[in-house]
């Protein structure tokens, strides 16, 4: 369904400490998955749902994700920045700081680290009828170990956040997509960092209960949090697009030897493949020069400084 809301802000601006060594080379946002950067899946799927007018935030390696979405024609969107710095600014406080480039309210936040499907059109109608500042997507927490949740009372406004853990169970999962009122971060100082869950959102609670809700739905969505979440990510759609296993994820400008041999791994752009290199399980970066004869199983490869490979194992969990 269509959103009556088109504008949107992209929350793109995070550090992504949990995905190091892969954010030093790019932005959380700019890393491909299945040969497309994370940052366009997620513009041409808000576009498909009529959300054209998008503002991203940047700080981390901001360059990295403006040279693949520049000004947004490519993906037929209008593309407006809001730079944060010298710090990141956080979930609440770059939306305030960003709220007056994205010039209309309510408005789209979207998570520039998630992938899903929830219905924007449905979800904008949730927020119209509950008259709330701000409407949160969620699903049902079916990993309360390993995700934190949201608890809702039983006509939808949210009660509070819990922790992942035991207090998590029963709970529901944010999937990284709300619609929010710019009066929601109205008592935000603008260039002041701060957070929505844990801070702003949960004073509205306690001062205006009912303003914060949740629309339940039974959406998809693949996290990109840690490496892990990125490896799993990128195979699942991998699968789901039909890719060759081993296909480069991003393989522009990419020389690969005849003689080498790549099992499932994922390859960024400018990478080179010396002869009868071996790679299984492996995510090598921009830029780097796979050695002839080399084998390697289960690391990310970088390029460090000085062009050397610096060879980090690859986390399974």
């Amino acid at each position: 369904m269509s959103s009556p809301i088109t504008h949107a802000l992209l929350l793109t601006a995070g550090l992504g400490t949990r995905l190091r060594p892969l954010t030093v080379v790019r932005a959380k946002p700019a890393m491909p998955v299945a040969g497309e950067p994370l940052v366009a899946r997620i513009i041409r799927w808000l576009v498909s749902h009529g959300v054209t007018n998008l503002v991203l935030n940047l700080h981390h390696r901001p360059e990295t994700i403006t040279r693949i979405v520049g000004d947004g024609g490519q993906y037929g969107a209008r593309v407006r920045y809001s730079w944060e710095s010298p710090d990141v600014l956080g979930s609440a406080g770059g939306p305030r700081l960003a709220a007056p480039i994205v010039g209309a309210s309510p408005f789209l936040i979207v998570n520039g680290d998630t992938l899903t499907d929830v219905d924007l059109g449905a979800l904008a109608a949730a927020h119209q009828a509950g008259g709330a500042l701000v409407t949160m997507a969620l699903v049902v927490n079916t990993e309360p170990e390993r995700y934190g949740g949201v608890r809702l009372d039983d006509a939808g406004a949210v009660l509070g956040f819990v922790p992942r853990g035991p207090a998590a169970t029963g709970s529901f999962h944010y999937i990284g997509v709300q619609v929010a009122d710019a009066e929601a971060f109205a008592a935000v100082t603008p260039g002041e960092t701060a957070s929505s869950v844990g801070g702003v959102y949960d004073r509205l609670i306690g001062e205006r209960p009912g303003s914060i809700r949740g629309w339940v739905c039974d959406a998809r969505f693949w996290d990109i949090g840690t490496v892990a979440d990125y490896w799993r990510t990128s195979q699942a759609f991998a699968g789901r697009e039909h890719l060759p296993h081993g296909a480069p994820a991003a393989d522009a400008g990419a020389r690969i030897d005849p003689t080498a041999s790549i099992g499932t791994s994922i390859l960024w752009d400018g990478v080179s493949i010396g002869p009868h290199a071996w790679l299984d399980g492996c995510i090598v970066t921009d830029g780097v020069a796979v050695p002839a004869g080399a084998h390697y199983r289960d690391v990310i490869l970088t390029a460090g400084p000085a062009g050397q490979l610096v060879v980090t194992p690859r986390p399974s969990a």
